[in-house]
């Protein structure tokens, strides 16, 4: 991606950098007025180098907004029985708001206990659960009356609102269904009165169905897949994905290049999504105290 996207395409490029500082300043100004801070435990187990840099993000982000943060760094070997002990005991714990355990867990190949993530997710408790992961959650997602929820199609939502894209009647794409993002995307989307289609590995005629949209969120995790000429002129594209190129360079699903000049509004990656998905972490933190009873 070239350097200077920001001055060649301008208002075109959604800058997920700066509407989440923005977001977050406003978090730290709610969290600046409570008497007690919302405070955040983060689980990681193993060394994953990915995994490490997300859980010093998201220590930053707390920082930064003046969270509480709380960080148990557990060995490889660690066996499911421990850790959901360490779940039990940060759910009892009345000075704990937010409970994230950081995914995925060492895989048995890995020199991991073989954990099931499954019955991880369900032993946090729904108030506490700040992925919005749990079935609890999930269901008031699909009924539209969630307090909490999941983070990165939540910072989606926030960009494509504080862009001042309208979802209002408009065909939606998104491209992928995992239980993280794709699926809960859809429903947000839904939620705000949008034309919604889901497309995945065994959808017929992605181009057609590309074409068809006039907002894009690609979210399968395969670099560039999405190009220029699959894009409607004029469409907003959202890209979540993060891969890396055949140059080592981390890119998105979306083809940047070939698909900027043909969009109204892109997101970069970097420097799009990502920013967001934090800053919705914290958002849910915060909600979570304020659930709790904390002013």
């Amino acid at each position: 991606m070239a350097e200077n996207i920001y001055e060649k395409y301008g208002n075109k490029i959604i800058d997920g950098k700066r509407i989440a500082a923005e977001y977050r300043a406003e978090i730290a100004t709610e969290v600046a007025a409570m008497e007690r801070k919302p405070s955040l435990a983060v689980i990681i187990v193993g060394e994953d180098p990915a995994s490490q840099v997300y859980v010093r993000n998201k220590e930053r982000g707390c920082a930064e907004v003046g969270m509480t943060s709380l960080l148990y760094r557990l060995p490889t070997e660690t066996t499911e029985e421990e850790l959901l002990r360490l779940i039990e005991h940060l759910n009892a714990d009345s000075d704990v708001d937010g409970i994230l355990v950081q995914l995925p867990l060492p895989s048995v190949r890995d020199g991991g206990s073989g954990i099931d993530e499954g019955a991880v997710i369900a032993a946090v408790s729904p108030e506490k659960d700040v992925d919005a992961f749990r079935a609890e959650n999930v269901g008031h997602i699909m009924l539209g009356d969630a307090q909490l929820l999941p983070c990165t199609p939540a910072g989606v939502m926030v960009l494509l609102e504080r862009s001042g894209v309208e979802i209002e009647g408009k065909r939606c794409l998104v491209i992928g269904r995992s239980n993280i993002v794709g699926k809960p995307m859809a429903m947000l989307l839904l939620h705000k009165s949008g034309t919604i289609t889901v497309a995945h590995s065994r959808s017929r005629d992605l181009p057609a169905l590309c074409r068809e949209a006039d907002i894009v969120v690609a979210a399968v995790g395969r670099a560039k897949l999405i190009t220029g000429d699959m894009i409607k002129p004029g469409a907003v594209v959202i890209d979540v994905g993060m891969n890396r190129d055949e140059n080592g360079k981390l890119c998105g699903d979306v083809d940047f290049d070939s698909v900027a000049p043909v969009a109204s509004k892109i997101t970069p990656v970097p420097g799009g999504v990502g920013p967001m998905t934090i800053s919705m972490l914290l958002r849910n933190t915060l909600t979570a105290a304020r659930l709790r009873g904390k002013k």
